[in-house]
């Protein structure tokens, strides 16, 4: 499946880049190495990400490969540094995690956090956190676009960016994330046939239940016009046949639990079952370690990390 023509409909075309990829530093690491890449987002907007390589990651044994998408937690300081473990809240290192089982990870910033912060402005201070988020929002909104698709679509030229390396199984890539994490990881999929798997963690509930209840988000949950020809269930729904994995609190305030159940009950009746996988525990907005551990398990199910 893909996403369904209505919603497609709701981004603009996609545009086509060369990544013009550099590497900036290499770190050895215990069992491998962390580099710095940068590379092209758009015209004149260069981005750089924390790349992780496990030292069996080779030409002759390309390993499998997972985008870490970092959460938001209004802390637009961190991004990529709190995927790769070096800084934040340690349950959500899970970048470096997955890096510890044998992934190749890559973990950039979204727009607006850590090295994507605004740093200048013409004639006044630069605008800081959510007011920048705003702003970023207002002015896709403004060139017809959407700060959804501008997340989606710097994470499908990570995608590019990843299959650029020959320690990387091109076959063998998914996306993992925490929050806004978890929200982009689904979107990339639905978005990028070439991603095979997406685990959300604390992600998503249908839309329309977030606004009944007058639940405040991230300004990248809203694309316009997705209401009228759907909701989140479509959106995770249409990964289908590839996998999906997602974690819920019962006490996430947040995301109400019944839109949550909706896309549990869509995506149960079109995932194979071993496609599709939920665990709803007791506890709040969170990664527990236990859930991180048997996403980890999932994802090395579906990329056949022990061929």
């Amino acid at each position: 499946m893909s996403l369904p023509t209505e919603i497609q409909k709701l981004f603009p075309p996609r545009p086509q880049l060369d990544p013009q990829l550099k590497i900036i530093s290499r770190t050895p690491l215990e069992g491998g190495e962390r580099w710095v890449i940068e590379y092209a987002v758009a015209e004149n907007e260069r981005v750089q990400a924390y790349l992780l390589i496990p030292a069996r990651a080779t030409a002759e044994h390309p390993c499998a490969a997972i985008i870490a998408s970092h959460q938001h937690a209004g802390q637009f300081d961190l991004g990529k540094s709190e995927a790769a473990g070096l800084a934040g809240n340690s349950e959500m290192a899970y970048g470096l995690e997955l890096f510890q089982r044998g992934f190749v990870v890559l973990c950039p910033d979204h727009a607006g956090f850590e090295e994507r912060q605004q740093k200048r402005c013409p004639h006044q201070q630069p605008l800081e956190g959510r007011d920048y988020e705003h702003f970023l929002f207002l002015n896709a909104l403004l060139h017809g676009e959407s700060l959804t698709a501008k997340y989606l679509f710097d994470l499908q030229q990570a995608v590019d960016v990843l299959t650029t390396f020959d320690f990387v199984n091109a076959s063998r890539l998914g996306v993992m994330g925490h929050s806004l994490g978890g929200q982009t990881a689904l979107w990339l999929a639905a978005g990028d046939s070439r991603v095979k798997i997406a685990f959300s963690s604390c992600g998503v509930s249908q839309l329309r239940h977030i606004q009944d209840e007058c639940i405040l988000h991230n300004r990248a949950m809203y694309l316009p016009g997705l209401l009228k020809v759907g909701d989140m269930a479509d959106v995770v729904a249409s990964i289908a046949p590839r996998a999906v994995g997602m974690s819920h609190g019962t006490n996430d305030v947040i995301f109400p639990l019944e839109g949550i159940r909706e896309i549990h009950h869509k995506a149960e009746s079109v995932f194979k079952p071993e496609h599709f996988w939920s665990n709803i525990f007791e506890g709040a907005h969170s990664f527990p370690r236990e859930i991180r551990h048997q996403a980890y398990n999932f994802l090395e199910k579906h990329l056949m990390m022990h061929p």
